[in-house]
């Protein structure tokens, strides 16, 4: 006995769900996996910055070879990196925060929020990039 409602096939079969190649993805959805990812990349750059922090910790030597990489064109990129998934991260963070006291849940404010956080992590990472360069005496 087949059944009748759709994405259901043969007897007792299961619903089929949908996957990523009929399903239009959204901002929303897409801010999920970067959510994930960047939480993921955190606990790399945790890594580098506890690696960071034992060379200051153990003398000179080991800190001139860590700054040495850091200051590269690789480790900045890498820090760069670091910093963008730090803001993105923390502000998909807010988002879910803001959205934890019942604000925000209509369609509208979300995508509003979702590209707010994407577009300020860009816009606070070069603000923060901008400044420190300038700091140190040279962009």
């Amino acid at each position: 006995m087949a059944h009748s409602k759709p994405g259901i096939t043969g007897a007792g079969a299961r619903p089929l769900s949908p996957h990523l190649q009929i399903y239009t993805p959204h901002v929303n959805m897409m801010a999920s996996i970067v959510h994930r990812l960047t939480g993921a990349a955190l606990y790399f750059g945790t890594i580098l910055l506890a690696a960071w922090l034992m060379a200051a910790a153990s003398g000179p030597t080991y800190f001139e070879v860590i700054n040495g990489w850091f200051g590269s064109w690789l480790g900045r990129i890498v820090l760069f990196g670091y910093t963008w998934a730090l803001i993105q991260h923390m502000l998909g963070g807010i988002r879910h925060l803001i959205w934890d006291t019942g604000r925000g849940l209509d369609l509208q404010s979300v995508d509003r929020l979702t590209w707010g956080c994407f577009l300020g992590s860009i816009l606070l990472t070069a603000i923060i990039w901008v400044a420190a360069l300038s700091m140190r005496g040279g962009l």
